[in-house]
């Protein structure tokens, strides 16, 4: 290939020593990071004629036009760099993980006198005790439940905690033991975190054997009552571990990742396995990688682990590579513990990485079988709705309102017929101030258009939840904007007749009578799912709006005057005509209100007067 004269002069002064590269294209884009022993050796190798190269590494090559690069101490400082700058540039040529979502967790905040139980997502050096992670946030809380159900913890947060005078209704249910009032013996307490910890770390045969002990000693005291409660908490607790499979007899936690490759696209699937049991798992796919196995598994465990997740005792991976050694000194630091990356070849760990390996190929034969399905509708819609083209992106909008007040819109998007959250959007109306769902529908569209013509972002559909009224102003909105390559439809939701509800009709533009899609027809149902979709997402923030204005007070308006404050105020009133006629010493009687606070207040209610 012919090199440009300053790509030659940066290859040919480039250092025997570790680092990472940074590949660049003709708009100075950094496309490709990766890290290298010797440097001069590894950039170099990517020009040699004759090297064995896939189809996908020519094209890298032939768009490089210049080359940084930065020298470290060590290969594992290259490591590590190599990861950072991945995340900064996201160069389309790498491994790059979308779901880069945090996962929840349970926390436990045993350094406290009185621990609680919380959800988190966020795994912070605090002293508390942390479980997980779990793939779905419902198990999280349904296993909180259960624990609060089964044990008499405290539920509230430190700034109610402290500032109690009275139990709360979780003691009046005995799911409290009101250390907020400090009704409970501070060691009694301590005996059920115990039996918490007990379960949550997987110890179940010691924790049923304690809990045994405690009823027969119940019994024995002729107090009956507890002996039942305690009986039943062991009933709980044995349907509550049924659930959860032991497929680890080490009790170690541990993280198993499978993987599956077929051509340019990797499937990883991660087991989450925790005192021996598998709580969870998760997938991912990285598509048109171009480097090899080693590099692929190399750069997913950098990325994987870099930011707060958990880092288990053992992480088993699909293959040896050469960076292991690297990346386990790198988890043993980050995780401040000993932490083994192993290639299984015998026994249950080597058990564990063939089921991990075999969902990884399942996983990624559903995942093909279900773009196939969704390409497929996408197809039948463009055709039985007589659209220019087939719509891969689709936009829908929704109005909510309450005769007018607080009036939104949504717009949600979806891609190859799966959402894209982090393109949806919410619109306060700002130019209609009566119910005039056509006005606010012109209004969001407008605004939308707007914003596509700014971003050069448009999808190929455009679906409003409506009939022709919606339809009208939304075509009405595109030509104001010069748009009319979006093709753009209405969709009415059948009523009910003779309780039956009618067909869902479709609304075309230049056509009178609308499209009547069967239940049949894959088309309809992901036309529904997509309006259904931005109908909740309106309704939602409708919602959220109204209890802001519910929860709102005059209070609000003074200066200097907080949600806190406010609280205080009207914890110590009783309610805002007390505050209105209290004199100034007796606001700054107040807990948290000062003179200044009082003063002002006094002459806020005197002004509106």
């Amino acid at each position: 290939m012919h090199l440009t004269e300053q790509l030659e002069n940066k290859l040919s002064s480039l250092p025997i020593r570790s680092g990472v590269y940074l590949m660049k294209d003709e708009k100075e884009e950094v496309i490709y990071v990766g890290k290298a022993k010797s440097l001069r050796h590894r950039v170099r190798s990517y020009f040699q004629n004759g090297a064995d190269k896939t189809p996908k590494t020519l094209i890298l090559v032939s768009k490089i036009v210049d080359v940084d690069y930065i020298v470290t101490n060590t290969e594992k400082e290259a490591l590590i760099l190599e990861s950072n700058l991945i995340k900064q540039y996201q160069p389309r040529y790498n491994v790059s993980l979308k779901d880069d979502k945090s996962y929840p967790y349970i926390r436990f905040s045993v350094q406290e006198e009185y621990p609680r139980l919380c959800f988190t997502r966020q795994v912070e050096k605090d002293g508390a005790l942390y479980f997980g992670p779990y793939v779905s946030a419902y198990a999280v809380r349904e296993m909180l439940h259960i624990l609060h159900r089964l044990f008499p913890l405290r539920h509230c947060e430190d700034s109610k905690f402290y500032h109690r005078t009275r139990p709360c209704m979780n003691s009046q249910l005995r799911r409290c033991l009101a250390p907020c009032c400090r009704e409970v013996d501070r060691d009694e307490y301590q005996a059920i975190v115990q039996r918490v910890l007990l379960l949550l770390r997987g110890q179940d045969e010691e924790l049923m054997a304690y809990l045994n002990r405690e009823m027969e000693r119940a019994a024995e005291a002729l107090n009956y009552e507890k002996a039942a409660m305690i009986r039943d908490q062991m009933h709980a607790i044995t349907d509550l571990l049924e659930r959860q499979k032991i497929v680890s007899p080490t009790g170690l936690d541990q993280d198993v990742i499978g993987y599956y490759r077929q051509d340019t696209q990797v499937e990883f699937f991660v087991l989450f396995i925790r005192q021996g049991r598998m709580v969870g798992n998760q997938s991912f796919l990285l598509r048109q990688m171009t480097q090899d196995d080693e590099e692929v598994v190399s750069s997913f465990l950098m990325q994987y682990y870099r930011e707060g997740r958990f880092i288990p005792h053992e992480v088993l991976i699909p293959l040896v590579i050469e960076d292991q050694k690297m990346i386990e000194e790198w988890l043993c630091e980050q995780k401040g513990k000993k932490v083994q990356v192993l290639h299984p070849q015998r026994a249950e760990r080597k058990d564990l990485l063939c089921m991990a390996n075999e969902n990884a190929q399942i996983t990624w034969e559903n995942r093909r079988s279900k773009e196939e399905r969704t390409r497929r509708t996408l197809e039948e819609m463009s055709r039985r709705l007589h659209l220019r083209t087939v719509p891969r992106a689709i936009e829908c909008f929704d109005i909510s309102n309450l005769s007018g007040t607080e009036a939104v819109g949504s717009m949600v998007r979806f891609e190859n017929g799966e959402p894209v959250k982090a393109k949806y959007r919410h619109y306060r109306i700002r130019t209609i101030a009566q119910a005039d769902d056509y006005g606010m529908m012109y209004e969001i569209i407008m605004r939308r258009l707007a914003r596509g013509r700014e971003e050069g972002d448009f999808p190929e559909l455009f679906i409003v939840d409506g009939g022709k009224g919606q339809l009208q102003v939304a075509r009405q909105a595109m030509s104001e904007q010069g748009v009319y390559d979006i093709d753009v439809i209405g969709l009415a939701k059948g009523r009910f007749h003779d309780n039956e509800r009618t067909p869902e009709k479709v609304f075309l533009s230049g056509q009178k009578d609308p499209v009547i899609l069967t239940k049949r027809f894959s088309t309809l149902h992901l036309l529904q799912r997509i309006r259904d979709e931005s109908h909740r997402f309106a309704i939602t923030y409708h919602r959220k709006l109204r209890q802001k204005k519910q929860r709102s007070s005059l209070l609000d308006s003074v200066p200097g005057i907080g949600p806190a404050k406010k609280q205080n105020l009207l914890r110590h009133f009783g309610s805002m005509k007390r505050i209105r006629e209290a004199r100034e010493e007796d606001l700054a009687a107040a807990p948290g209100i000062s003179r200044i606070d009082a003063r002002k207040i006094i002459e806020f209610f005197q002004i509106e007067e």
